[in-house]
């Protein structure tokens, strides 16, 4: 497994550096750093200060993923889904997190909010053509493949 090394910096005193919870996971876990508990109203979303800038090395991106246990018992989610760190930029990392439920909710202090994956991409070169090579799927979308 490459190991790649990711610099990062406290822009608050009270930040916790992301963690792995096992020796194989994907994910490093994110962690609210506040002071106090922090309340969502039903379908509200708040932005979760980390605490922490990270320089993610060039042609990498952190892409911010929910974490299960947090999304499937409690409701609580990144709101876009998934958010993308590019390798510019310098200021904290926030996550957006949003309450799809019913109910309020409540994130305490140094408690897991998400999690980051570290990841290559590939930047594309744009070239606008009259046509496009046919393939066997076509322009078949949105369940075009069946649903079992």
């Amino acid at each position: 497994m490459k190991v790649e090394k990711v610099e990062i910096k406290k822009v608050n005193n009270l930040a916790k550096i992301p963690t792995y919870g096992t020796e194989n996971a994907a994910g490093a876990d994110l962690y609210a750093c506040i002071e106090e508990n922090m309340m969502f109203a039903p379908h509200e979303t708040k932005l979760v200060p980390t605490g922490l800038s990270f320089a993610i090395p060039e042609g990498y991106a952190g892409l911010i993923y929910a974490r299960s246990g947090l999304a499937s018992k409690r409701h609580l989610a990144p709101a876009n889904k998934v958010g993308v760190v590019d390798s510019d930029y310098r200021g904290e990392v926030m996550v957006a997190l949003h309450n799809h439920s019913n109910e309020e909710q409540t994130i305490e202090p140094q408690e897991r909010i998400a999690q980051l994956i570290i990841t290559p991409y590939l930047k594309a070169d744009f070239v606008e053509v009259n046509d496009l090579e046919n393939s066997e799927r076509g322009s078949g979308g949105f369940g075009s493949t069946g649903t079992k």
